[in-house]
């Protein structure tokens, strides 16, 4: 039985600020730590780098879980833009992935104490439920499972730090192992859709700039929105 409301939360590199229309008629909601949401009855949803622009290195994924644990969320739909580590991974490809890495520190604990020594991950059951409800709607199916590798960013990863993730990870993304420990320590199911906009630097011929980088996300916007108009109603219920 489901207890509590989705969130669906995204970056402006996704979906832009207006969350592609998904968000027509919601209502903007502050909350007690100053996090503003947008809210439907069954649906929350989040921008995780704000307004003004937030890099992912000054994002606080901490007061983002509060402020959805807040407005009464029990689970997590998130939506993040990631580079293919393999040139079969690459733009328009669609990952749910099931474990990351993230060794810079950039996933750092609410906890001082033994409350930090936890194992952290991508929620399995509710993992699969989004992997079905998004092969369900979206015009194909995603690649089930996957390593996603989080760098600190902002900058791009150069050709040399590709080849090194390319041995162990899948996709390399920004925000969504951070956002994911945050989403556990306070005691929300997470599981994450990740498009590929780009194949990483090095991985295609040349080196990736910021043209082909935009190009991506706009070329993925228009199936990322239909897809979600589809799966949202499924997993909110």
């Amino acid at each position: 039985m489901v207890t509590g409301r989705l969130a669906v939360v995204a970056g402006h590199s996704v979906l832009g600020r207006g969350f592609g229309g998904l968000t027509d008629g919601a209502r903007s909601v502050t909350t007690g730590n100053g996090v503003t949401v947008l809210e439907t009855d069954p649906v929350v949803f989040l921008q995780r780098h704000g307004e003004p622009y937030r890099a992912p290195h000054r994002i606080d994924h901490h007061a983002h879980a509060d402020a959805l644990v807040e407005r009464g969320c029990d689970r997590v739909l998130a939506v993040g833009s990631v580079g293919g580590l393999r040139t079969d991974l690459g733009p328009g490809v669609v990952v749910v992935p099931d474990d990351f890495i993230a060794l810079h520190g950039g996933t750092g604990s609410r906890h001082d104490d033994h409350g930090g020594h936890a194992v952290h991950g991508f929620t399995p059951g509710w993992r699969s439920r989004v992997r079905d409800a998004w092969a369900a709607h979206a015009p194909t199916a995603p690649v089930d499972g996957g390593t996603y590798w989080q760098t600190s960013g902002p900058r791009f990863e150069t050709p040399a730090e590709i080849r090194l993730l390319a041995t162990f990870a899948d996709v390399v993304g920004m925000t969504v192992a951070g956002e994911a420990v945050a989403a556990s320590e306070a005691g929300l199911a997470y599981a994450a859709v990740c498009i590929v906009d780009n194949l990483a630097n090095g991985v295609g011929d040349g080196h990736l700039t910021l043209e082909e980088f935009e190009a991506g996300k706009r070329a993925n916007h228009a199936m990322l929105v239909s897809t979600l108009a589809g799966a949202i109603p499924d997993l909110a219920r």
